[in-house]
């Protein structure tokens, strides 16, 4: 089970025994979050293998009518699926290999599955290399293989393979003024599919005629299986056209490298050939399958709040729009709690999933959840027992090395104390520096799963909250 590296920090900041019950709370729903969306727990229920014959979601193969069995894919989440793979289909894996982020391969155990690690969120020179190590499997494999992919979160920055036309410097500026941008994930990962040999549904392509399956943990609001790690083995629903109108809207197209405007445009003039769609032969042979997803995980918090005695809603899985203001509606949903005890009355929790964005005009360091804690916390002021709990379930919010951050009432009192505005950092985004100020940064590491985000409200009261 992923722990929280600094709970005891975190619940010692708590100015209040009621606070710091409701800190308790919170963090306890995000641990069961965490744990419920494990990978590997994943794929076990999702992978059976009984004799010869391999059972996937009530998909039947039998495992004799195959030459080979290769393994593939990458992405945040792909490490842990893939020890979980080699644990259960051991000497049958020819080969494979999975591209994982820097830094993490000593987490996990594989014997036939090759790890290679490449930096995140921007692509290097090793998420090519990755990249490429895939493509030559693919492009080996023949009418009697089966390539299992395994994608997750992050593929599309660790497995990168821009178009011959495209440098690698080009994609790098490209995919960093996208991430600046306050552009989606689904619009940016349409941008960088028009620039690559790789994305898009590229990789079914190289892969048919063997047989392609895919299992996917998604981080893409309502799991659109073309967006996670930009689609290499699904359809793709995007166009050049689409990938232009994007980067103007974002008043991106005038600045994006000469060699990306004229791939793009030359897909709009039919001169380079756009991306599978749906109906194409190659993926007549190819199985798209998720295996978890953000619903999963906030479930599981709400399931662990109402265990605790809260009176729980659950908002959505499926949240957009910049940071700040989910942060605004949460502080917002406490006052009306508190106010009149509608929705519900306390002791109240509420729980919200998805993956908001932040449109940077500061020049400091945050992450979409350090952001939106922080703008709870200038609404829910004087609150006792109030906390907003906000973290990315991969355990890396934005360019930091925090999963997220956790505020309450006395948030703004302490940070006066220290000589702290929040107004002022919110302003230029550096939500890190604000919550590094208080120790109120959660940090779990690399948790080696990937759902989105997870926020939750928690308003406690001493005579109803349950202890464990």
């Amino acid at each position: 089970m992923v722990k929280i590296k600094n709970r005891n920090r975190l619940l010692d900041n708590a100015s209040s025994p009621l606070t710091r019950k409701a800190r308790e709370i919170a963090l306890d729903a995000i641990e069961k979050a965490l744990d419920e969306v494990d990978p590997r727990n994943l794929v076990r229920s999702r992978v059976l293998l009984t004799g010869d014959l391999l059972e996937i979601d009530g998909r039947k193969f039998e495992l004799p009518s195959f030459r080979n069995i290769f393994v593939v894919g990458g992405g945040k989440a792909s490490g842990s699926m893939a020890e979980a793979l080699d644990e259960i289909l051991g000497d049958r894996i020819e080969t494979g290999v999975i591209v994982i982020p820097e830094g993490t391969s000593s987490q996990y155990k594989t014997r036939r599955i090759r790890l290679h690690e490449a930096p995140h969120p921007l692509p290097s020179q090793s998420s090519v290399e990755g990249a490429r190590k895939i493509v030559n499997i693919a492009d080996e494999a023949e009418e009697d293989d089966l390539i299992i992919c395994l994608l997750s979160g992050g593929g599309s920055s660790l497995m990168a393979m821009p178009r011959q036309e495209v440098p690698l410097d080009d994609e790098q500026r490209m995919t960093e003024m996208l991430l600046r941008s306050g552009a989606n994930i689904n619009e940016i990962n349409a941008v960088r599919k028009h620039i690559s040999e790789f994305k898009g549904g590229m990789l079914a392509k190289r892969a048919y005629p063997a047989t392609l399956i895919s299992l996917i943990l998604s981080d893409v609001i309502g799991d659109n299986l073309d967006v996670i790690a930009s689609g290499p083995t699904i359809p793709d629903s995007s166009t050049f056209a689409d990938a232009i109108n994007i980067l103007r809207r974002y008043s991106l197209w005038t600045k994006s490298p000469k060699s990306i405007k004229e791939v793009l445009l030359g897909g709009v003039k039919k001169l380079i050939a756009e991306t599978p769609k749906l109906g194409d032969e190659v993926f007549k042979k190819a199985h798209n399958i998720i295996i978890g997803n953000n619903r999963l995980a906030s479930l599981a918090a709400v399931q662990e709040l109402r265990h605790r005695g809260m009176n729980t809603i659950f908002l959505t899985s499926l949240a957009e729009g910049e940071a700040r203001d989910i942060g605004l509606m949460l502080s917002s949903l406490a006052l009306e709690v508190s106010a009149s005890g509608n929705p519900v009355s306390k002791p109240a929790a509420a729980v919200m999933g998805g993956e908001t964005t932040v449109t940077v005009t500061g020049g400091g360091v945050g992450g979409r959840n350090q952001e939106i804690a922080l703008s709870a916390s200038m609404k829910i002021e004087g609150m006792d027992g109030v906390v907003v709990v906000s973290a990315s379930t991969d355990g890396i919010d934005g360019p930091t090395d925090a999963a997220g951050a956790i505020a309450d009432g006395d948030t703004l009192v302490q940070a006066r104390k220290l000589g702290l505005n929040a107004s002022k950092y919110l302003k230029n985004n550096d939500s890190y520096s604000f919550f590094s100020g208080l120790g109120d940064l959660i940090f779990t590491g690399p948790t080696g799963t990937n759902v989105n985000d997870l926020s939750i409200l928690v308003m406690a009261r001493p005579e109803t909250c349950q202890t464990r």
